[in-house]
């Protein structure tokens, strides 16, 4: 029977895999009360019980390496005694710097205000390590100058830095945390959190967003690559090595000179929810919410970790922003957290009956500090105030938000140190990019690299060929390092924006060449000279939360470019290696197939250089350094099945824990079925308005530059009139009349995410509306799609069609189909898969059109009255 080899083993691994894939006890009953509770807990899922646990008996008392210094809590409770009702709200709000000024913090001392992605002092994205520590040190300045808020508590500004200071131009940026999982190196993560520190100081900032200690169960889930495993084991790890980096240890260089106040985020169970929706409902029962999701916490938060961010995402239908039961009677009261929560970007307006500047809901459910972008601070302040005086929030939830505030500024010496301008590090523009910074980045890269094909033995190469470099990626600074680099989505950067930094190409054209060998730079894998062997680096364009949610895992599904850049250096007898940058396994199996070697890179940031050392040999013909990164994801076999380790019904690709090393065989075969098994039946219609606007859609009105949200049944922007009509019930329907100059409708991403419609295009779909013409037809009217966010640049990502004609050839006041293919968008550069705008209408001149369907449909193309396809 099992017993007797559980317990007579050192190594637990066996025990652990039976209870969490829960084996039958098939041979003997026996009562699992007699294992040492030692045993238990070095499954790394905490300390789970031996009988069932409901409740908050599932939860463990966290005993922080920080404890309660009595002489810290007589000051906390002394200047709370002196500040009024006013002063102490000022503490829990924290607004964006594009939205307040010096000042407003003058006026208000607000607690604490950040950065948000993409935000840079002076609205500068090359703004100069000067900048940043001088807008710090005006905003601490306006913060202990109590001429006009009666009190002088300094402010703490946070930031999201969370693979190296990676809103600074110049900085070191690290691999991303799906990298550093499949590393599987704890002590290299402390100093990554430690070298990330230092950078932040020279800054000015006191405060970093992370870790980032989510447990994925859904890589469709566009934040996948923020977690370093799929698995708590190595979450759990990471949590507790990271906030050492960030904060230093609690009995020796606790929040120095070089060490920054960490957030472990986010509360709770972001990465289980339903299909991988970001801000969606995770399901999970109690038990599996803490074996799961909760382990980086208790991590963390033992390793001494200071405040912790709420999540967006649900628990069972309740937003966690304003759980009560998650916030303050499992993490304050049973788990013993004395730090603040910090809420994400606007979460607290998420929750029912909130807004983003008004709700007592989250401070009474526990939320110490709102963060409030946006000019909603200024209003959200002041309804908590009058809520306070009017007893919807008890002033004790106040009193306890604002001690635990003040607790960790005295704990972080923010009382004592001097002010941002003055302390030892600031305005060090040597720190920024540090080199020894960048050899623990190149270290990390190498680490990371995950060999997942090796045929023939292909790698390491011999420098001294003729390589071919190819991909979009190859020469990509930006697209190397992914989401959360320099701007909030990592687009629109170029290599110049990246100073210190080397693509993947600089590391591998350096070596060659050294070498003695030949390396050409080709994206699109034209050559002069025929190559030895190609290198393709390829993969995933950048993207951060919500933009990267996706309906499946396949890989450039509707448009396999990359695949044919392979299949073409293939059949030219070239061997190939990819190199594939992505924040999440995918299913890539005709990639595979088409590749003799193929490496999981993920998202190496700026030392792209650090490539060539494992997949090179050196000029003496030896390896220079062998593959050791482990996936920490299970690598998926089908496109939209998730896979995780333990599964009772456990089939990827590749296991978790799988990597390729030099000399080991190869098992991956050049047939991997193909099949995609995303097929879409005739009644998957997607529809984006039906009667009514279609989640997450917004109808809007545009004219120019004016843009307007359709809140009424009727309304008129400039040339353009909206009303609502009715076809088959009451209001199933809108009409638009224009006069004259040029305006429109668009159903835009109300939340401001891409949608995954790939499926759609690729499944020969069309773009379907029902419509009912006036007598005339406008001098110009074009339907329109595109996939550029805010700030994008644009033209990339847009296409427009003319649909004057036919609508010319529809019989006037009769309800008609017109129907486009979508091969006429996707021809143009529109992307399914980061869809933001699924229809656009415009139109110059005079006409009436009414609206009763606007769907997109599956296998309708030859059938489209407007078709693209040959």
């Amino acid at each position: 029977m099992y017993l007797s080899v559980i317990l007579g083993s050192k190594d637990t691994d066996l025990f652990c895999y039976l209870r969490r894939s829960k084996v039958k006890k098939t041979t003997t009953k026996i009562s699992l009360s007699v294992l040492a509770a030692g045993i238990l807990t070095a499954c790394g899922v905490g300390q789970p019980s031996l009988e069932v646990k409901k409740g908050l008996d599932i939860w463990p008392k966290i005993h922080s390496e920080v404890a309660q210094d009595p002489e810290i809590e007589r000051q906390v409770s002394a200047l709370l005694s002196k500040m009024t009702l006013e002063q102490k709200v000022a503490q829990m709000i924290q607004p964006e710097i594009r939205d307040i000024t010096v000042e407003d913090m003058r006026r208000y001392g607000f607690g604490s205000y950040l950065n948000g992605g993409g935000a840079f002092p002076g609205n500068n994205k090359h703004a100069s390590v000067k900048d940043w520590v001088d807008l710090a040190e005006a905003m601490y300045q306006a913060s202990v100058d109590d001429t006009l808020d009666g009190i002088d508590i300094p402010t703490m500004w946070g930031t999201d830095a969370v693979h190296g200071h990676n809103n600074v131009i110049g900085a070191t940026l690290f691999p991303h945390n799906i990298g550093l999982g499949a590393a599987n190196n704890p002590k290299l993560i402390e100093q990554i959190a430690q070298a990330t520190a230092k950078e932040v100081m020279a800054t000015g900032i006191d405060w970093v967003f992370a870790p980032t200690v989510a447990t994925v169960r859904d890589d469709r889930w566009g934040r996948t690559y923020e977690g370093y495993s799929e698995d708590p084991e190595i979450v759990k790890a990471y949590a507790a090595a990271i906030v050492h980096g960030l904060q230093g240890h609690a009995r020796e260089d606790f929040l120095g000179d070089d060490r920054v106040i960490s957030t472990v985020k986010h509360f709770l169970g972001d990465g289980g929810t339903v299909k991988g929706d970001d801000q969606g409902n995770n399901i999970d029962s109690e038990q599996a919410l803490f074996d799961i999701h909760a382990q980086g916490y208790v991590g963390g938060l033992t390793a001494g970790a200071q405040s912790v961010m709420a999540s967006f995402n649900s628990w069972q239908g309740e937003k966690i922003h304003g759980h009560q039961y998650l916030l303050t009677d499992v993490l304050k009261n049973k788990m013993g957290f004395d730090g603040f929560v910090v809420g994400d970007w606007n979460g607290h307006g998420q929750i029912p009956g909130c807004s983003n500047d008004n709700c007592p809901q989250a401070v009474n459910a526990g939320l110490d500090v709102y963060m409030v972008p946006t000019d909603a601070w200024k209003p959200l302040l002041e309804n908590t105030i009058a809520q306070v005086r009017a007893g919807i929030i008890p002033m004790s939830r106040i009193d306890d938000a604002v001690s635990r505030i003040l607790r960790v500024k005295f704990r972080a010496g923010l009382f004592d140190k001097p002010s941002p301008a003055k302390r030892p590090h600031a305005n060090n523009t040597q720190l920024i990019g540090h080199e020894a910074h960048r050899e623990i980045a190149r270290q990390a890269v190498r680490e990371s690299l995950v060999l997942l094909k090796n045929k023939q033995q292909l790698l390491p190469l011999a420098p001294n060929q003729h390589i071919l470099i190819a991909g979009d990626a190859a020469n990509n600074i930006g697209k190397q390092s992914g989401g959360w680099t320099i701007t909030w989505q990592g687009t629109n950067n170029q290599n110049s924006d990246f100073p210190g930094g080397q693509s993947i190409y600089d590391g591998l054209a350096r070596q060659i060449t050294q070498a003695g060998g030949q390396v050409e730079l080709s994206e699109n894998g034209q050559f002069e000279t025929k190559p030895d062997v190609a290198i393709v680096v390829f993969g995933e364009e950048p993207y951060a939360e919500g933009h990267g949610d996706r309906e499946t895992l396949i890989y450039q599904h509707g448009n396999k470019r990359d695949l044919a850049l392979l299949k073409s250096l293939k059949a030219q007898g070239i061997p190939v290696v990819s190199v594939f940058i992505s924040g999440r396994p995918m299913w890539v199996n005709p990639e595979l197939n088409a590749s003799d070697a193929f490496v999981a890179a993920w998202l190496p940031g700026s030392q792209g250089e650090a490539v060539a050392d494992v997949l090179l040999k050196n000029s003496e013909g030896k390896i220079q350094h062998d593959f050791t990164g482990r996936l920490s994801f299970s690598w998926p076999a089908h496109p939209s099945k998730p896979v995780n380790r333990f599964d009772q019904e456990y089939a990827p690709l590749l296991p978790y824990g799988f990597g390729l090393s030099y000399g080991m065989s190869s098992t991956l075969s050049d047939s991997l079925p193909e099949e995609t098994g995303a097929a879409l039946n005739t009644s998957d219609v997607y529809e984006v308005f039906n009667g009514k606007t279609q989640q997450p859609w917004q109808l809007r009105l545009f004219s120019g530059k004016q843009n307007l949200a359709v809140t009424a049944s009727s309304m008129t922007l400039a040339s353009l009139s909206y009303r609502t009509i009715d076809k088959e019930i009451q209001e199933d329907a809108f009409r638009l009349d224009w006069q004259g100059t040029k305006a429109g409708v668009q159903f835009v991403s109300g939340n401001g995410f891409r949608e995954d419609l790939a499926r759609y295009q690729a499944g020969g779909g069309v773009l379907s509306m029902t419509v009912k013409r006036g007598n005339t037809v406008a001098d110009q009217a074009f339907v329109g799609m595109h996939c550029e966010s805010e700030g994008d640049m644009p033209g990339s990502c847009r296409a427009q069609v003319d649909i004057g004609a036919e609508l010319n050839k529809l019989e006037a006041q009769q309800w008609q189909v017109l129907s486009i293919d979508l091969q006429c968008f996707a021809s143009q550069g529109v992307m399914f898969d980061q869809m933001v705008m699924p229809f656009e209408l415009s139109a110059t001149g005079s006409m009436s059109l009414s609206f009763s369907d606007i769907s997109i449909k599956p296998a309708g193309d030859k059938q489209a009255t407007i078709h693209c396809q040959d």
